[in-house]
């Protein structure tokens, strides 16, 4: 699914609304087969994905954990992000697109870099609490419970960035002390109210 304005990242989730005929017919696909299915978001500029190129390269695959269908066709859904994947090239474009795809794996790199990376960035989090900005309930509780520096990058980045250009870079950053230290730059204008 191609979109201009929405990342979906591994570890959290994304309600979707399904109404154009190409995506109603992905969704029955995806319900009869695996239930999963990617997005991916549309390069600056691009109205209407056309190519594959149109898109940025890095996508996630999500897994339908709930759906309801309407009784105009449309269908509003759930998913869950799994994992980060590389988009290779379509395999098939009517009905509806399928691109075959390469998983992307995260390098964990220094851990104990990672840890204290991961501390900062729960400070932020706290910071950005404390301002008053509205967070989903339960969201901090659940922070304080993540100890994996990349589970925690993703969550955070999901909860946290909601610039579409800003959240795929995160998405993009393979290296998961790379992925803090842009998640805590992005935190840290966030702290100051900007």
């Amino acid at each position: 699914m191609a979109l201009s304005n929405a990342v979906l990242f591994p570890h959290s989730l994304l309600p979707l609304h399904i109404f154009e005929p190409r995506y109603r017919d992905m969704l029955a696909h995806s319900l009869d087969g695996d239930r999963m299915f990617s997005v991916a978001l549309m390069k600056k500029g691009i109205d209407e994905a056309v190519g594959i190129d149109d898109l940025c390269p890095v996508a996630c695959v999500g897994l339908i954990r709930a759906c309801v269908g309407n009784e105009n066709g449309t269908s509003n859904l759930v998913l869950q992000g799994l994992a980060r994947v590389r988009l290779v090239d379509w395999t098939q474009e009517k009905p509806f697109r399928m691109a075959k795809i390469e998983l992307v794996k995260s390098i964990p790199g220094n851990l104990v870099e990672a840890d204290a990376l991961s501390a900062k960035v729960k400070e932020f989090c706290t910071r950005i609490e404390q301002i008053g900005v509205p967070l989903p309930p339960n969201l901090m509780d659940h922070l304080r419970q993540i100890d994996s520096p990349e589970i925690l990058s993703d969550v955070v980045a999901a909860a946290f960035v909601g610039e579409p250009f800003q959240r795929q870079k995160l998405l993009e950053a393979y290296e998961v002390c790379e992925r803090l230290r842009l998640l805590i730059q992005f935190l840290r204008s966030q702290a100051r109210g900007n």
